[in-house]
């Protein structure tokens, strides 16, 4: 196979203080599966392997089995510490109790 038949692409594992990413280059017909393995991410971060993988092309959810195109990004996600819409409630209550206070 020609080098300039591979796919380039990075991986990355966002935590919340940096960013590892690992580019790869690989043969079209690369899962999303084989290249988050090929990265050696999941080795060196064993937290995101104890868990269900789950990843993202730019953001956007896709199944382990997505087949990749020349330059995804793919993104390890992390769970989420709490669920969104109960972030938004308490963020709500808390403003509506601070202006009860204010009055």
């Amino acid at each position: 196979m020609e080098k300039s038949e591979l796919l380039r692409i990075r991986v990355v594992y966002a935590l919340p203080d940096r960013q590892p990413s690992v580019d790869l280059q690989v043969p079209p017909g690369t899962s999303l599966t084989e290249a988050v393995n090929r990265s050696g991410l999941l080795q060196k971060f064993p937290e995101a392997a104890a868990r269900p993988l789950e990843c993202a092309i730019f953001g956007r959810a896709v199944p382990l089995t997505y087949e990749l195109r020349d330059g995804d990004r793919i993104e390890i996600l992390r769970p989420l510490l709490i669920d969104p819409k109960q972030s938004r409630r308490e963020a709500a209550q808390r403003s509506r109790a601070e202006s009860q206070r204010r009055k």
